[in-house]
């Protein structure tokens, strides 16, 4: 029978899922943020969900935990469960059952004293009957307006409530790729399980769902976006793991397609770079503040640095100025598709053919320490590099002389 408490607050789940499956496996002793008896009720929880998915291993420092998921066995993201745990009062579920039931049809349309009288007379078959009053109800009402599932309309001086028109498509493959790809995918999820029981169509070769646990950050991330709002964000710094607190206007989040890391780029004001990157695991909380009458002249600053990002770094050691970097490869004649490979692979800069068998790559990036490890994998044709930074040049050679080192050929050219 599984482990089945619900829970109230998932940022405890999010934090103790993210130390187990996310930075590290940690075994019971490692574990020093809480108690053991913590450790040890939360990792029940977790394997309540996943069990399936569990796996544990004996070293000399201790039994760890850690996740297994199998891409080619696996098609829906088994992280999902964590989110529908959520627990809800007793007051909660009934009062969702009864608006449901009276407003059962997009025809049926009744005002707050008529929907009031309808549960009051419901719940009267009770033996011990309780009520809700019309405030209660009327705000649940209006939760469900902002969600879109009532609709309210003027009749004369009153207001009526009906439910909205709803129904799921006849087909869910949409539904089945947005719920594994997508920034708070969860909610496709939550529709599957109402209409498709069975396992996803899709397989992934790379499926990354450790983001998952940052859906509720996303959600406050793009509900002020939509408001056009600043807001104020707790991190935990990576060296230490200490807080971290920062006012800025988020403006976008890139998903990496390399890792399925999320990150958030927003305006920190008064800050050196104006536009910064945040890793969205490393966000604790989020705290609306005051709306933003230049949110959309930053948004459109940010667009005409686009061209210029490789990844999500919009500075570098001079600062803000983009850096110029430029390589040439030579490849055989059996070997076109190393130019291929270079016009599929840059996400900025130009790709220019020399002759048949020398290609030229050319950018001008905020931070070339980024571009590094993808070139890198064209050492072996690399004819000529060049750097507007002279440091990040040296550091370019000095990584091809330390890779000689390593195979025994110290005597290799680096220039």
């Amino acid at each position: 029978m599984a482990y089945s408490e619900l829970i109230k607050n998932f940022d405890r789940i999010r934090d103790y899922m993210r130390e187990f499956y996310v930075y590290g496996f940690k075994s019971r002793e490692g574990f020093d943020k809480k108690s053991a008896r913590s450790y040890d009720n939360e990792r029940r929880r977790v394997e309540s969900w996943l069990g399936d998915y569990m796996r544990f291993r004996l070293t000399p420092k201790g039994k760890t935990v850690f996740l297994s998921v199998d891409s080619r066995v696996t098609r829906r993201n088994p992280l999902y469960a964590a989110w529908k745990t959520k627990s809800f009062t007793d007051g909660d579920i009934t009062l969702h059952f009864l608006l449901f039931d009276i407003l059962h049809d997009p025809a049926v349309a009744l005002t707050l004293p008529q929907i009031t009288d309808e549960i009051d007379r419901r719940l009267s078959v009770f033996a011990e009957p309780f009520t809700f009053d019309e405030s209660t109800v009327r705000k649940k009402l209006k939760e469900y307006i902002g969600e879109g599932l009532v609709i309210a309309e003027k009749q004369g001086r009153s207001l009526s409530y009906r439910c909205a028109e709803a129904g799921m498509p006849e087909s869910t493959d949409v539904l089945d790729f947005f719920s594994e790809v997508a920034p708070c995918g969860v909610i496709g999820s939550f529709l599957l399980d109402k209409e498709d029981p069975h396992d996803g169509i899709f397989g992934f070769k790379h499926h990354y769902i450790t983001g998952t646990l940052d859906s509720g950050i996303l959600l406050s991330l793009f509900d002020a976006m939509h408001e056009k709002r600043e807001i104020t964000i707790t991190s935990v710094k990576k060296k230490d793991g200490t807080l971290s607190v920062c006012r800025l206007v988020p403006l976008k989040v890139l998903v990496s397609v390399q890792n399925g890391r999320q990150h958030l780029l927003g305006y920190v004001p008064g800050y050196r770079t104006r536009i910064s990157s945040f890793r969205v695991d490393r966000i604790v909380s989020v705290e609306m503040g005051e709306p933003r009458d230049d949110f959309d002249a930053l948004r459109e600053e940010l667009k005409g640095m686009t061209p210029h990002l490789w990844g999500v770094s919009t500075h570098n050691r001079s600062g803000e100025k983009p850096e110029h970097v430029e390589f040439t490869v030579r490849y055989d004649d059996d070997e076109s598709f190393i130019h291929q490979r270079l016009e599929r692979e840059k996400r900025c800069g130009t790709v220019e053919r020399l002759d048949a068998h020398t290609s030229r790559f050319s950018a001008d990036v905020y931070d070339a320490a980024e571009m590094i490890p993808w070139m890198r994998t064209f050492i072996c044709r690399i004819t000529s590099v060049s750097f507007s930074d002279p440091e990040m040049r040296q550091r370019f050679l000095d990584d091809i002389k330390e890779m000689y080192r390593m195979y025994g050929l110290e005597g290799g050219e680096a220039e």
